[in-house]
C-alpha cells in the first residue's frame, strides 16, 4: 500500500479483483489519489485467500476472470457471510451478467471504459452499505452479549415484555407472583442496561429474537 493509500485508509478500503494488471494498476492509482486505501488481487481465489476484514470496505471485481468470475466471487462472499458490498466491472456485452449480479446483491456495475464520477458514486454506495452492515453487526453482537447474561427465567420475562404483555399476564403464564415478575424485570433492565421497554425491543430485534404478538 502506498503512503497516500495508508493516509487515506480512514476513508475506506477498496479491494480491486481483476486478472488484468493494467486495470488493477490504473484503478489503484485513481482510487489512491482519491484518498482510498487500495488492495489489488489478480484473481478471485487470491482475494478469498488474502482478505482481512476492514472497518469500511468495498470489492471491485471484473465480471470476466478465469477460474472464478466476478459473479461467482460475489456468490462465495455471500456464502461465507462476509457482508461485503461488491461493485462489478463489466464490458458492454456483459451487462446481462452484471444485472444478474445486482439482483443477487451487488451494489452497482460499472461499464468500461470507466467514468470517474460513476465509479466514485458506486464505491460510495458500497462503503455506505459496508458501514451500515458493520454497525448492525456490532449492535447485534453487543445485544447478544448482554442477553447472554440473563438467567433462563429472566430471558423468559424479557421475551414476554417485548411481546407487550403486562406483568399480571406474565405472572399468570409463568405461574409466579406479579412481585416476582417485577424483580425479574428490574434485573433484566439492569443487566441489559436498558432504560425503557423500547430499549429492550431494540436489543431483541438486534439479537434477532423472534417477538411474538401479545395474547
Amino acid at each position: 500500500m502506498s503512503q497516500a493509500a495508508a493516509e487515506g485508509a480512514g476513508k475506506g478500503s477498496i479491494f480491486v479483483v481483476d486478472d488484468d494488471a493494467a486495470v488493477r494498476d490504473s484503478l489503484a492509482a485513481l482510487l489512491e489519489a482519491e484518498g482510498f486505501a487500495v488492495e489489488p488481487f489478480e484473481s478471485a481465489r487470491a482475494f478469498l485467500d488474502g482478505f482481512r476484514p476492514k472497518e469500511a470496505c468495498c470489492v471491485i471485481a471484473d465480471i470476466r476472470m478465469p477460474d472464478m468470475d466476478g459473479l461467482e466471487l460475489q456468490e462465495e462472499i455471500i456464502r461465507r457471510g462476509w457482508g461485503l458490498p461488491v461493485v462489478i466491472i463489466t464490458g458492454h456485452g456483459d451487462v446481462p451478467l452484471a444485472v444478474r449480479a445486482m439482483k443477487a446483491g451487488a451494489v452497482d456495475f460499472i461499464e468500461k471504459p470507466f467514468d470517474d464520477e460513476v465509479l466514485r458514486a458506486g464505491i460510495e454506495r458500497g462503503l455506505a452499505q459496508s458501514r451500515r452492515t458493520r454497525g448492525e453487526s456490532a449492535a447485534a453482537q453487543e445485544a447478544e452479549t448482554r442477553i447472554a447474561q440473563l438467567t433462563a427465567r429472566e430471558r423468559e420475562v424479557m421475551e414476554h415484555l417485548v411481546a407487550g404483555r403486562p406483568n399480571k399476564v406474565i405472572a399468570h403464564r409463568m405461574d409466579i407472583s406479579p412481585r416476582t415478575v417485577e424483580v425479574h424485570r428490574g434485573r433484566v433492565m439492569e443487566k441489559l442496561q436498558a432504560h425503557s421497554l423500547s430499549d429492550l425491543v431494540r436489543m431483541a430485534l438486534a439479537a434477532k429474537i423472534e417477538i411474538s404478538a401479545a395474547t
